[in-house]
């Protein structure tokens, strides 16, 4: 590292014994892991590509499909950051946006999309920009004097 370089978490240095070489398998007896390179002589696991897939158990019935399977995952479904009616009041100023609400800590990850949900009461007017909205939330929002921009 530079010295006219400042010390950040990109450039940092490993502490002293925190890094070991690897040990090199297979490279002759002297090594003391030549020959069959710690694999024992003989066996799936010796086999180049050798081994089992995950979750096999030996030919016994495995756990994952001994145990009954219920319900559907629907990966295709929107995980939505909940903020409630109640909770806008801490946000500074009069819009409601994403980034306001993390700056705000009501949510915590930026990237997640945001609904809002009609649980307390709205004394102020306010801009709502970049979030789903429920009916609820939406009839108390305008009915506070503010709006909701797609």
């Amino acid at each position: 590292m530079s010295e006219d370089q400042p010390l950040g978490l990109h450039n940092l240095p490993a502490p002293r014994g925190a890094t070991k070489t690897p040990k090199r398998k297979g490279r002759g007896q002297g090594s003391g892991l030549g020959k069959t390179a710690g694999r024992g002589q003989d066996g799936q696991r010796s086999r180049s590509g050798g081994g089992v897939r995950p979750g096999f158990e030996g030919g016994q019935m495995p756990l994952i499909r001994r145990v009954p399977k219920r319900g559907f995952w629907n990966r295709s479904r929107t995980e939505y950051q909940v903020v409630n009616l109640r909770d806008l009041q801490k946000v500074q100023g009069d819009d409601v946006t994403p980034a306001s609400l993390l700056e705000s800590c009501l949510i915590a990850k930026p990237g997640q999309p945001v609904k809002i949900l009609g649980s307390g009461e709205m004394e102020r007017a306010v801009a709502v920009r970049g979030c789903a909205v429920s009916k609820k939330a939406r009839e108390k929002i305008e009915a506070a004097g503010g709006r909701i921009e797609a």
